[in-house]
């Protein structure tokens, strides 16, 4: 048997002392923050059963049921010394309180779609504050308007509305399981973001827990904090429980089609035409499209793969208005009447999520049908991508790695080029024709290749840079990518390391939110990776 030197000897004692003094100190933290809790509640039982730390049976499944990637979810991944779920947003000034009497950091979570897990997982002793039972949604139709809780999700939204009137809508995201709350604080779109902008766009009031405990709306959080959650992302800044948001005029009948299309039938050139055209349709039609590898029954041009382009839309009227319209801009497509249907606006969103559309109660749905692996990273298009770079594309999803891959491309132009790059921190606006989603999966039985598949990523995204926007490279908030930049959230940041990835997500505004940070958590308490950091 090998013989360990005595000074490895000693270098692996040092490191065992130290987990072990680690894990003490995480188990003191907790149970301070416990005792903490029972003496700032005047009825510590009105929240105790909310309370779970690692000795509770629950705690396991409570932590999981909002992970919406298995990246996060390993016996490796750090866990948090507690996890509270309030009741109501009195509960939670309490909880700020006893993190930081106790030395633990909070990351809040609204419904766990956090691209890097940053919601629920950090590399320090912390508390997560779910926020999933602060739901309430609250539509007034005379109003036009709807006061929505943080937890709440992108699904129970729509559908709530639905149930009130068939002519509002809200313009968010396509996946339905997203959490209100980290969705609209990054910007949220979705297929009506051409015809009225973000989710963020859309908001006029919003109720936010500050560092001190103090419950503010709009009038008294001030006009900077209210510019800086939407789309700066609220975590850097506080607790949002609640958002209170405009809604918008939908038609009674919408259409909705999706043709997919082949390299051998022309998809690239189809593609290259869509970049231009795309974001000049009328403002009323959302056309996106949805790259994936196909296999082929036999070789083709000596490959075994091909590309299917989907051609994914939303168009806010009917098929006898829409035809015409696709016929002058893009008659290329081929688009026929038997490729179209009409059907409510929640009824397309229902399609757009691939559920039926007449099972709305669907959108009540906190979990995914399918939570899975993947790694995804976004960029911004300003110039079309000529057909050799788009060729450059396929050939690396032919690779058998990128079996799982998705690229989205979905359309700017609309409403997107008329609101100002400064109207909130989501700088992205005029001047892009489209955005793009990249993602890979992978499945379980494959994970221990997992970095195979990050390389793949980073391969692509390294690819695209001639193609996509550059000083900075554009990157969007809610599709978090650690990639870019990462704070140091164990103490400072320093404004420099800070806006590497600062200026990727918000261009010019990210000095303005470093100004907003610095004046209402200038300790940064508040922080993560990739949160805003002050000014020190």
């Amino acid at each position: 048997m090998m013989k360990i030197p005595n000074i490895s000897k000693f270098l692996l004692l040092l490191f065992l002392i130290s987990l072990c003094l680690h894990a003490a100190s995480a188990a003191d933290k907790h149970q301070d923050f416990v005792e903490c809790l029972t003496k700032k509640f005047n009825d510590y039982s009105s929240i105790s059963s909310n309370v779970y730390t690692p000795s509770n049976s629950s705690y396991s499944s409570i932590l999981r049921f909002s992970i919406q990637s298995l990246r996060f979810i390993s016996d490796s991944t750090p866990k948090p010394a507690v996890i509270v779920q309030p009741e109501h947003e009195s509960q939670i000034p309490p909880v700020i309180y006893c993190a930081k009497a106790s030395g633990l950091q909070i990351r809040t979570r609204s419904g766990g779609h956090d691209y890097e897990g940053l919601s629920y997982v950090a590399h320090v002793p912390f508390v997560i504050l779910d926020l999933i039972n602060l739901d309430d949604i609250t539509v007034d139709v005379a109003e036009k308007t709807a006061w929505v809780g943080s937890g709440a999700t992108n699904g129970a939204l729509y559908y709530a509305v639905a149930q009130k009137s068939p002519v509002l809508g809200f313009p968010a995201g396509v996946c339905t399981t997203i959490g209100i709350g980290g969705h609209i604080s990054g910007g949220g779109y979705g297929t009506l973001m051409r015809k009225h902008g973000l989710a963020a766009d859309q908001v006029i009031d919003a109720r936010i827990i500050d560092v001190n405990g103090r419950i503010l709306d709009k009038k008294s959080m001030g006009d900077d904090l209210f510019w800086a959650i939407r789309g700066g992302g609220g975590a850097s800044f506080g607790v949002i429980t609640a958002w209170k948001v405009k809604l918008v005029d939908v038609p009674e009948k919408v259409t909705v089609f999706s043709i997919g299309r082949t390299l051998e039938q022309n998809a690239t050139q189809l593609v290259q035409k869509w970049q231009s055209i795309a974001p000049k349709f009328d403002h009323d039609l959302f056309v996106r499209v949805i790259l994936v590898p196909e296999n082929l029954s036999s070789d083709v041009q000596g490959r075994n793969k091909t590309i299917r382009a989907i051609f994914n839309s939303l168009f806010l009227g009917k098929i006898d208005t829409l035809l015409p319209l696709m016929q002058k801009s893009f008659p290329e497509l081929g688009l026929l009447r038997e490729d179209c249907t009409e059907m409510s606006w929640i009824e397309s969103i229902l399609s757009f999520a691939g559920f039926p559309i007449d099972a709305p109660e669907m959108l009540l749905n906190r979990t995914q049908p399918a939570v899975r692996y993947f790694k995804a990273k976004s960029d911004y298009v300003q110039k079309p991508i000529p057909e050799s770079g788009l060729e450059g594309i396929w050939r690396l999803m032919f690779e058998a790695v990128a079996d799982q891959s998705v690229i989205i491309f979905s359309p700017y132009g609309g409403r997107m080029d008329e609101i100002p790059a400064s109207a909130t921190p989501f700088p992205h606006r005029a001047g892009n024709l489209y955005k793009i989603q990249h993602l890979i999966f992978w499945d379980e039985s494959e994970n221990q290749d997992s970095e195979s598949y990050i390389s793949w990523m980073r391969r692509l995204y390294k690819y695209l840079t001639p193609y996509v926007s550059c000083s900075p490279r554009q990157a969007y908030l809610n599709y978090r990518d650690l990639d870019i930049g990462v704070n140091n959230p164990k103490g400072k940041t320093s404004y420099a390391r800070a806006s590497v990835w600062g200026k990727k997500y918000f261009l010019d505004n990210f000095d303005r939110l470093v100004r907003v940070k610095t004046m209402v958590d200038p300790k940064n308490f508040f922080r993560n990776e990739q949160s805003i950091p002050p000014l020190h």
